[in-house]
């Protein structure tokens, strides 16, 4: 968190900083420091586990070594060449720390190392101006998250490392609030104009664009930068702890997938920390892009994708089924959880988990062109493993005629589209029967080639145009999710 500090470390980067025993062995800390240094931390990750951090709890559990050594001189997150990753803490800092200090500085590394895996362009981790924004971003959040009003503060400390001065303490870490007025007085002495705080801090990348305007950022040196970020031996940015790309990128990976799962099965604050480190990561470019939507972003976020060019529409096709399918809740007994809170001395409670009742899709074929059978069959496939999902299928032209999957449907004739929006919506009947069920979604396959329709709900529409087609649905007023479908995908 602090470059200045010693605490009485040793300089990063020596030899066997990457070695935890070795670490272990080296260690010089008074034993009863080290003890209440690690029961600190150790009620800081529990803290996070109850729910103040799903990102740090995850993180903190795949890191199965959690060093105290004076190698370092506050703390730090390392990921090693041969996968390993370990939780680096300095004793004395933690015990230096104010009471929730210790929670502020592991929130501020676990951020650190998803930063780092979200944004991993070289240009950038090698930029002074990203170290800095980096630091604004996270503390920022932290912040917030943490429900604090200020840094976390420590003894102050003459400058040959002394005793502290008695009563007297100071912010450990970049304060955003300060680096924003400094930024402000920049941008006016130019005659430009600064944002307001909050558009200045919306997401990490608007942070470094707008430092970048600044003549006079790095005239006074910025020394309370975060282990990660001082100049390392190797001058990339890593202060001498290890920090593998291959091995942050897929501890990055794996924490978030296992904290979009939780999110995705109801935890509200797996769900809230998700959504605000996606929208801090906006126009991070195509590779941020793919990869919240592998995760199934969308699906959080209840909201279709907007048309895109991409070669998986399959994949865009489940990220939107699954946004309109929202799940109803049900009680359950959650075993593993339940087994957790007994040992903590909690009484287990009952969650809200599951569909209550089956959702209703309704699929529409146009017959009147030429349908890839490469979209029908795997169509086919994906509604019939959506469990709690209750299908039907229909072939149109002129006429709406209701199938079962493998039959033959025969068309040729012109296309209305208003047919099928009258029987989706039970105004019309086909050998007088109407539609049983009030559909959750409408796929309807086509190229487009209709008059446009309106139906009462367009959210619950998604169209899949064909090559060649016409996408009108994505220019209608309001949009509806519209995508191209490739032949043979």
């Amino acid at each position: 968190m602090t470059g200045e500090r010693s605490w009485g470390s040793r300089p990063p980067g020596g030899p066997g900083l990457a070695d935890p025993r070795r670490l272990l062995a080296e260690e010089h800390a008074d034993p009863e420091a080290v003890e209440e240094a690690r029961r600190r931390k150790e009620s800081a990750l529990l803290d996070f586990g109850v729910g103040e951090s799903a990102v740090a709890s995850w993180l903190y559990a795949k890191c199965h070594h959690h060093v105290p050594t004076t190698a370092i001189a506050t703390a730090a997150v390392m990921a090693t060449g041969d996968g390993a990753c370990a939780l680096l803490y300095n004793p004395s800092f933690f015990l230096d720390l104010d009471p929730d200090g210790v929670k502020f500085v592991l929130f501020h590394e676990a951020r650190h190392l998803m930063h780092r895996h979200l944004h991993v362009e070289e240009e950038l981790r090698t930029d002074p101006v990203f170290a800095l924004a980096a630091e604004v971003a996270i503390n920022h959040v932290a912040l917030r998250r943490l429900n604090r009003t200020s840094l976390p503060t420590v003894p102050v400390r003459p400058p040959d490392g002394g005793e502290p001065v008695k009563g007297l303490r100071e912010p450990v870490g970049i304060d955003p609030d300060q680096v924003y007025r400094r930024y402000r007085d920049d941008l006016e002495r130019q005659g430009l104009a600064p944002l307001p705080y909050d558009e200045f801090i919306r997401t990490d990348l608007t942070v470094y664009g707008e430092l970048r305007r600044m003549k006079s950022l790095l005239d006074k040196p910025v020394t309370a930068y975060c282990v990660h970020l001082r100049a390392g031996p190797a001058g990339d940015g890593s202060g001498g702890v290890p920090l593998d790309p291959e091995t942050v990128e897929r501890l990055g990976g794996e924490v978030l997938g296992e904290v979009m799962r939780a999110a995705l099965r109801g935890a509200p604050r797996a769900r809230s920390e998700l959504l605000d480190l996606a929208g801090r990561t906006l126009d991070g470019g195509e590779r941020l892009e793919r990869m919240w939507g592998l995760l199934g972003l969308d699906k959080l976020r209840g909201a279709t994708p907007r048309t895109r060019r991409v070669d998986w529409w399959q994949r865009w096709l489940t990220d939107v089924l699954a946004s309109k399918l929202d799940e109803s809740e049900r009680l359950v007994y959650p075993k593993k959880h339940g087994a957790v809170l007994l040992a903590l001395g909690h009484d287990p409670m009952l969650a809200r988990r599951g569909p209550e009742r089956k959702k209703v899709v309704l699929i529409a074929f146009d017959t009147s062109g030429s349908m890839p059978d490469s979209v029908v069959e795997w169509l086919t496939t994906l509604v019939g493993r959506t469990d709690g999902v209750e299908s039907h299928w229909l072939a149109f032209d002129g006429v709406v005629t209701p199938f079962v999957p493998g039959e033959r449907v025969r068309g040729g004739g012109g296309t209305d589209f208003q047919n099928v929006v009258d029987y989706a919506e039970g105004r019309l009947e086909i050998d007088g029967k109407a539609l049983d069920a009030e559909p959750d979604a409408i796929i309807m396959v086509t190229d487009g080639y209709a008059p446009p329709v309106t139906p009462a709900d367009p959210g619950r529409w998604i169209w899949l145009i064909t090559d060649g087609g016409d996408d009108w649905p994505d220019r209608h007023h309001p949009p509806m999710a519209c995508h191209r479908v490739a032949p043979g995908r």
